[in-house]
């Protein structure tokens, strides 16, 4: 089972609420996913998609706001990067709210999947995060 999977399947086990910020803010990140997902699968697409994009920009804000606050303890260069993703999230959930297109939406699908799963993971027993990096096309804001 993939990182994706798992971490998916385990929210929406109701034992694993709680735990720590990391792990709260995975689940956070994988609701958002869901309801950006659902809102590509639902009868009313166009207002659904809005709803679920500007309710994930709310929370990538929360992140921008926190990673922003002199004294983060977060490793400067993952704090560099999260806030460059931060930056592209703003930025592509400008572009959905202005003509929500699928195809928009799914790369913010992927990127909360994928973040809210490493965030679920233990950090102990996971590759060491100092060699994370945001790839070229959320560093440069490109269009997917």
């Amino acid at each position: 089972m993939s990182n994706n999977a798992s971490a998916t399947t385990n929210y929406r086990q109701p034992g694993n609420q709680g735990g720590s910020p990391r792990e709260t803010e995975g689940r956070a990140l994988l609701e958002a996913a869901r309801r950006m997902d659902d809102a590509l699968k639902s009868d009313n697409p166009t207002k659904d998609i809005r709803d679920a994009v500007r309710l994930n920009w709310r929370l990538w804000t929360i992140f921008q706001s926190e990673l922003s606050t002199p004294g983060h303890g977060m490793a400067e260069a993952l704090r560099i990067n999260m806030l460059t993703l931060c930056n592209f999230v703003d930025k592509r959930t400008v572009e959905i709210l202005a003509s929500p297109k699928p195809h928009l939406v799914n790369v913010l699908v992927s990127i909360n999947k994928n973040v809210g799963a490493g965030l679920l993971t233990n950090p102990a027993a996971a590759a060491p995060a100092a060699s994370a990096s945001v790839p070229a096309a959320y560093a440069g804001g490109v269009s997917a």
